[in-house]
């Protein structure tokens, strides 16, 4: 037993300088390489999760902006619906006040036109029937006279 207590204690010390260099290297890998990585691997998903972060927000104020747009152009439209309403009442009003303007006209015209063919035909009337007086006179007055009809102004 003692022989491989010695054996042991020999591969024990001949092991020394590889354990030391393996915990050697550890620290130095771990300090030289694994910090500088996980540093940045950290930054990297600080950097993922700052950047999605600020997206969202962006995307979010985004939105909101497209909702003031969507808001603000729905009032837009709905003034101009407004103008153009008023715009078509205020051109029907101008529309039917000319038609009545020109309504009344027209009546005006029609009743002077009626009367003046009133008075026309009235003035033809009285013509005529003085014409007609003047002619039953020369008729009675050729029956009675000899046939030969009396010589009258302005009458041929």
């Amino acid at each position: 037993m003692g022989d491989i207590l010695s054996q042991l204690s020999h591969l024990l010390v001949q092991s020394l300088p590889t354990v030391v260099f393996v915990f050697l290297l550890t620290v130095v890998l771990d300090w030289l390489f694994f910090k500088p990585l996980t540093g940045v691997l950290k930054q990297r998903e600080e950097a993922t999760v700052g950047a999605l972060a600020r997206a969202r927000e962006q995307a979010a104020a985004a939105e909101a902006k497209a909702r003031e747009y969507e808001a603000a152009l729905q009032a837009a439209r709905q003034e101009v619906y407004r103008l153009q309403e008023a715009d078509r009442r205020a051109a029907l009003s101008d529309r039917e006040e000319r038609l009545q303007r020109v309504r009344r006209e027209s009546e005006t015209l029609l009743k002077s036109a009626l009367a003046d063919l009133a008075a026309q035909a009235q003035a033809a009337q009285q013509e005529l029937a003085r014409s007609a007086q003047l002619l039953a006179e020369d008729i009675t007055q050729s029956i009675l006279s000899d046939g030969v009809p009396p010589a009258r102004e302005g009458h041929t």
